[in-house]
């Protein structure tokens, strides 16, 4: 019985290896690139001194995160969409802004605009990156404190010194061998309505929760109520939010034990970078073994990213602000698994939006 009961754990365990295959070389310098990347634009925004750093951590990740390669289209799809920001906030804020209901029909439709493309599979990246920079941009761009000419400004440099930073450090640690495109599955026209409704309308909602109750502070839950909706759907993004919150919780305890490894030597910017890209390093591997959009491994790095390039100086409570991240990223979390929760039995109930795989009694 004991030899049955030791092989036993022995097959659990090869099964387990098995589904998790060892880093690739290519899987390597994935993560140098994102760990480099991260690193190098936090370096820059702390060097210059430059306002709403998490712009500088978070989109070298982005960028180098959430595509392997590095292509004309790819640089073509981020700068264009970085364009179409500043224009579209601009206008909206500028000329909407003493009338919420007009402003908020119109985000909706931007909103649902980037959706279909992310269903569709095409410009996925012009999507995913608009809806994460569009719900950033308005919530703070709203605010009579914030100054929108510093705030554009910022997003701007930010989006180009991150494709700077993805060309460097491809050229610095490129792949040993050429990637195979993903596999595309056609999806039917319901499905590619389900999942524009269902993203677009909880985006918005999430934009309009955030203006009604004064959320300027919660950064890290918007933007863990966006990243979820990434998934295109309420299965996938239940399990999206539950990774998501351990890589947040996780990010959350390993920078507080770099804040006590650090103590009073915060200002040894060299011991500080070290200690930064070694926790960048490590969700990069996670990150890089889930193949996921975002997962732990991600939420992991978003949540070092933000609270580095907002919470790290002389006169902030980094532990506080990691606290109150994984305290609001749960609540934002819970509510937005209900909200899709709602949407996707409604539109389960009309024929044009309604899945393939579900039967209503």
């Amino acid at each position: 019985m004991f030899i049955k009961s030791g092989w036993g754990k022995r097959e659990m365990s090869g099964a387990r290896s098995a589904s998790r295959p060892g880093l690739t070389q290519n899987g390597l310098r994935q993560c140098l690139r994102v760990a480099g990347g991260g690193m190098l634009g936090f370096v820059v925004s702390q060097l210059m001194d430059w306002n709403y750093g998490v712009f500088f951590t978070v989109f070298p990740m982005f960028l180098l995160g959430m595509v392997p390669i590095l292509n004309g289209s790819i640089i073509r799809q981020f700068l264009t969409n970085v364009s179409f920001n500043v224009l579209e906030v601009t206008l909206v804020v500028g000329l909407l802004k003493h009338m919420p209901v007009v402003m908020t029909l119109v985000v909706l439709g931007m909103f649902l605009f980037r959706f279909n493309l992310m269903a569709k599979g095409t410009l996925f990246l012009f999507g995913a990156n608009g809806v994460l920079t569009l719900s950033i941009l308005l919530h703070f761009a709203s605010y009579p404190s914030v100054d929108l000419s510093d705030l554009l400004a910022c997003n701007l440099v930010a989006s180009l010194l991150a494709v700077f930073i993805a060309m460097l450090m491809h050229t610095l640690f490129p792949d040993v061998e050429a990637r195979k495109p993903p596999p595309r599955a056609a999806k039917p026209a319901a499905q590619i309505r389900h999942e524009t409704l269902i993203g677009g309308l909880t985006a918005t909602l999430s934009f309009v929760v955030f203006q009604v109750f004064d959320l300027q502070g919660s950064l890290s839950a918007q933007m863990a109520s966006v990243l979820v909706l990434f998934a295109l759907g309420y299965p996938g993004a239940q399990a999206s939010a539950a990774k998501r919150a351990v890589g947040t919780l996780l990010g959350c305890n390993l920078a507080l034990l770099m804040q006590l490894l650090l103590y009073t030597q915060s200002h040894h910017f060299l011991l500080v970078i070290l200690l930064y890209w070694l926790g960048l390093m490590l969700f990069a591997r996670e990150h890089i073994h889930e193949g996921v959009g975002s997962g732990i491994g991600f939420g992991g790095l978003t949540t070092l990213g933000i609270l580095f390039g907002q919470s790290l100086g002389p006169q902030q409570d980094l532990v506080y602000s990691a606290l109150y991240r994984f305290s609001s990223m749960s609540v934002a979390l819970v509510l937005t698994l209900l909200v899709m929760a709602c949407l996707h039995s409604v539109l389960n109930r009309w024929a044009p939006t309604r899945l393939l795989n579900i039967k209503l009694s």
